[in-house]
């Protein structure tokens, strides 16, 4: 059988994993392992449950939690619909943020003049949003072409695409993504099957740098957190671009 996916934890009421890049939650073929729900279901087996408690974009790796009955995931629902969840991620983005940390307060909505249909973008009219960055290492020099920086990302909202937009908002994309990195025709062409390679040579990683690295919520009383690192490719480019800490050794908070 195919690798499934990263097991976190599990007991007999949660399942946590590290959802791979470059797979959608729910299914939108047939096969069993083209989402992370149909490989969840396959890992339960027959007579299992499973509810995605949390999602992630298709490109975004990272810590997925998955309910394992309907009561579970209701109880789960209401943490999340309640902000009492601290989601946290890490983000490799284009050029020196200059700001150590910061709040991006910027309201969401329909990007009405985009040609993709899911696409959103910051509107004064839209629904508040708002999203705390961390600089945790810059990558080369400041004149360097290309100059790039990790962040440490703590989304105070749940919007769709929300930490995504809002990097982009501010003048610092989030590196290889193909909606909101300034050219939606890369976007486009994936979907529609006519990426070239002059355009994933453009787009410089084959997914977006955007990591799920961990939640942390109140759980029956005990504070607990599930986390994971980023995939290889991820610690490679870093690696590669000479950041101070190892792959292997994320530095935590």
């Amino acid at each position: 059988m195919n690798r499934l996916f990263d097991i976190i934890h599990e007991d007999d009421e949660l399942l946590v994993v590290n959802k791979p890049s470059d797979l959608v939650c729910h299914p939108t073929k047939g096969d069993e392992f083209s989402s992370l729900i149909s490989r969840v279901r396959l890992h339960l087996g027959a007579s299992g449950q499973a509810h995605l408690v949390n999602r992630l974009d298709r490109e975004t790796s990272g810590v997925t939690v998955v309910a394992k009955n309907a009561a579970v995931a209701g109880e789960l629902g209401r943490l999340w619909e309640a902000r009492a969840v601290e989601k946290e991620y890490l983000a490799i983005v284009h050029g020196h943020v200059r700001d150590e940390h910061g709040l991006i307060d910027a309201p969401l909505g329909k990007d009405e003049s985009s040609r993709v249909a899911i696409k959103d973008c910051v509107r004064p009219d839209g629904t508040p949003a708002q999203t705390k960055f961390h600089v945790e290492h810059r990558l080369g020099t400041p004149t360097a072409n290309p100059a790039y920086s990790l962040l440490r990302v703590h989304p105070q909202t749940g919007r769709k695409h929300q930490i995504r937009i809002h990097l982009a908002h501010v003048g610092h994309s989030i590196v290889g993504d193909k909606l909101y990195g300034g050219d939606e025709d890369l976007y486009l062409a994936l979907v529609e099957g006519r990426l070239t390679d002059e355009q994933r040579a453009r787009l410089i990683l084959p997914n977006q740098a955007l990591h799920a690295c961990a939640v942390r919520f109140n759980w029956r009383g005990v504070q607990v957190k599930f986390g994971c690192e980023p995939e290889k490719w991820f610690a490679d480019f870093l690696a590669s671009n000479q950041v101070a800490t190892a792959p292997d050794t994320f530095p935590s908070r």
